[in-house]
């Protein structure tokens, strides 16, 4: 007797993939998520490609992940899959300690994020396909 299985989080016209510990502030992170919010693929990965943020090969590694996810393990068309969600969170932040003047220590905070892409597969309406 084993436990049941969990049922699906996503529909079954979604895939995700979730890069943890990204050595790069939240902040910074966010600036590329907002980048490929909502839009195509393809698109979003040509955005990535050329984007001149040190962050950006992070978050193309993990967008493509989430495409291989869609395409192998969900069986959906890799053409018309859509960036649905690119949210980022905290994950742990480093304590370091530099020396400052008259004796005292300034706080350096070295933190890391969480990044979870879901990819939605949208059907194209007939005018799309035609022209």
């Amino acid at each position: 007797m084993s436990k049941q299985k969990t049922p699906r989080a996503l529909k079954d016209n979604e895939a995700k993939a979730v890069a943890r510990m990204l050595r790069v502030s939240p902040q910074k992170l966010n600036l590329l998520a907002q980048l490929i919010r909502g839009k195509k693929v393809e698109t979003a990965l040509a955005d990535l490609q050329f984007s001149r943020k040190r962050s950006a090969h992070d978050v193309k590694k993990a967008l493509e992940s989430a495409i291989a996810n869609a395409e192998n393990n969900h069986s959906l068309d890799v053409d018309d899959l859509v960036v649905a969600e690119a949210h980022v969170g905290k994950a742990l932040v480093m304590k370091r300690f530099s020396p400052r003047a008259r004796g005292r220590a300034g706080r350096i905070e070295k933190p890391f994020s969480n990044l979870t892409i879901v990819v939605r597969e949208v059907a194209q309406t007939s005018a799309e396909q035609q022209g």
